[in-house]
C-alpha cells in the first residue's frame, strides 16, 4: 500500500450553480460541456464566457476542469471544431473528453499539448484498445460501463501505468452499450450520439398483436404495463475499496442534467467515503449515514451494474420515475448578528427541523424557531421561491450551504 494514491472524485456540472456546488462539496475535478460537441445537448451547459469563468473559478480552488467533446460527429458538425478546440486550449481547460478517433487525432494536430480522456462512448473493454489509445496520445480512458471488476483489473495489469483509468461509480445507466443508442433517433428523431437523447428506455411499453391492431397488451402482468427497458441507477459507494484495488483512479459521478442539490449531496458523500478509504484502504467500511446520503437525492432504485458480473437485477419494470424524499428548503447566503441569511427554494415552516448539508461532514439537524423577511416581519411560512429570509441561528454557517427538508 506504500504507493497507494487517493482516487479522484469527479463530479458533473451542468451549469455554474452546479459547478459551484461540486467544488464546495469536495470535487477534485469537474466535467462540463459547452454549447456544442457534448453528449448533453441542453439549454444549460456553458457559453464560452461562462466556460472561461468556470475554469478560473475552479483553478483558484485547486479543482481541475474536463470539457466534453464527445459526440459522434457527422460531417456537418466538423466545420467549427478546430476553432472550438483552440478556444478550449486558450481557456486553460485541463483535459478534453473525446469519443471519436477522428476528433482525437484532430486534437493531437491542433492542440497537441491538451490532455485527452477517452469517453465511455468509445466502448473500451480490453487492454489492447486501451494501450493503443495510450500510444495514440490518450492520457486516460473512461472504461465501458459493462465491465466487471475482474476485467478492469486485467486491463490495469496489461496497460502502461502512466495510462489513467476512470470509471463511473454513481448515477443513471443507459440500457444500450455504453450509451451507443439508436432508439431515440428511431422513435423521436433525436440523436443520442449527438447529445439529444429523448430517453425512450424510460417510457412505458405495451405489446400489440399483428392481427389485432389497436389492442394493447401489457408485457408484464400489471395494470399499467411495464418499463421493460428501464435501467436502475448505479451506486458503488460501498465498494470503493474494490474499485481502487482493481485500478480505478478516478471515480466518476453521472449527472450533468441533475440538480445542484444532487451534485452537492452525491459529491459530498463520495468525497467523505474516499477520505475514509484513504485513511485505511485495507479496512474500508462505509458508515450507514453515508449510504443514506445517496438515498436523499432523487434517484431510481440502485444496483451495482456489471461490476460483480452479469447483473440479475439491473432493470426496474414497475415505474420509470424517481424516488424522492427530500427537497432543498433554502441556501445559506450569509450570517450576521445571530441571523442566518437564506434564499428560499421550497416551502417550509417555523417549528420544522431541517437538515444542514455540511461539506465533509454528516448532516446536522437545524430547528427553525422563526422565519423573518428582510424587513424583519415574522412569516408563517416560507412560500415564495428565491425569497430572501432571515432565520435565528446561534453560529455562522458557510455561504452556499444547503438546508434541506424531508418530504412529509
Amino acid at each position: 500500500m506504500a504507493d497507494w494514491k487517493r482516487p479522484e472524485v469527479l463530479a458533473p456540472a451542468g451549469d455554474f450553480e452546479r459547478l459551484v456546488a461540486a467544488v464546495q462539496y469536495g470535487a477534485d475535478a469537474v466535467y462540463l460541456g459547452g454549447k456544442d460537441f457534448g453528449m448533453r445537448a441542453s439549454p444549460m451547459n456553458f457559453t464560452e464566457e461562462e466556460l472561461v469563468r468556470a475554469v478560473d473559478f475552479c483553478h483558484r480552488q485547486g479543482v481541475k476542469v474536463y470539457v466534453t467533446c464527445n459526440i459522434l460527429p457527422r460531417e456537418e458538425d466538423l466545420a467549427g471544431l478546430p476553432t472550438y478546440l483552440h478556444f478550449l486550449c486558450d481557456a486553460g481547460v485541463d483535459a478534453l473528453i473525446v469519443a471519436d478517433i477522428g476528433v482525437m487525432m484532430l486534437c493531437r494536430r491542433e492542440i497537441p499539448q491538451m490532455e485527452l480522456h477517452i469517453s465511455t462512448q468509445t466502448g473500451v473493454v480490453n487492454h489492447l484498445t486501451a494501450a493503443e489509445l495510450y500510444r495514440m496520445g490518450a492520457k486516460r480512458v473512461v472504461l465501458a460501463r459493462e465491465l466487471s471488476l475482474e476485467e478492469i483489473r486485467r486491463i490495469r495489469q496489461n496497460t502502461p501505468p502512466e495510462l489513467e483509468i476512470e470509471a463511473f461509480v454513481h448515477g443513471a445507466m443507459c440500457m444500450s452499450f455504453s450509451g451507443r443508442c439508436v432508439l431515440s433517433n428511431y422513435l423521436a428523431g433525436r440523436d443520442a450520439n449527438r447529445g439529444e437523447c429523448a430517453q425512450p428506455c424510460r417510457w412505458n411499453y405495451y405489446l400489440m398483436e399483428e392481427k389485432r391492431p389497436g389492442e394493447f397488451f401489457p408485457i408484464f402482468e400489471e395494470e399499467d404495463g411495464t418499463y421493460i427497458l428501464n435501467a436502475k441507477d448505479l451506486c458503488m459507494i460501498e465498494y470503493l475499496d474494490q474499485l481502487a484495488d482493481a485500478g480505478v483512479g478516478s471515480f466518476k459521478i453521472e449527472g450533468r442534467a441533475k440538480s445542484f442539490y444532487y451534485v452537492a449531496t452525491i459529491t459530498n458523500a463520495y468525497r467523505c467515503a474516499v477520505e475514509l478509504l484513504e485513511k485505511d484502504p485495507a479496512h474500508y467500511r462505509l458508515p450507514g449515514w453515508l449510504l443514506e446520503e445517496t438515498k436523499k437525492v432523487s434517484h431510481r432504485q440502485y444496483s451495482t451494474g456489471f461490476y460483480f458480473g452479469q447483473p440479475d437485477n439491473g432493470q426496474y419494470y414497475e415505474s420509470g420515475g424517481y424516488i424522492r424524499n427530500y427537497d432543498v428548503a433554502a441556501v445559506v447566503e450569509g450570517w450576521e448578528e445571530g441571523m442566518l441569511l437564506c434564499t428560499q427554494r421550497n416551502r417550509f415552516f417555523p417549528g420544522e427541523t431541517l437538515e444542514v448539508l455540511l461539506p465533509g461532514k454528516s448532516p446536522e439537524l437545524f430547528p427553525v424557531p422563526a422565519i423573518f423577511d428582510t424587513d424583519g416581519q415574522s412569516l408563517e411560512a416560507a412560500r415564495h421561491p428565491m425569497q430572501q429570509l432571515r432565520i435565528p441561528c446561534a453560529r455562522p454557517i458557510a455561504k452556499g450551504t444547503i438546508l434541506r427538508r424531508q418530504q412529509k
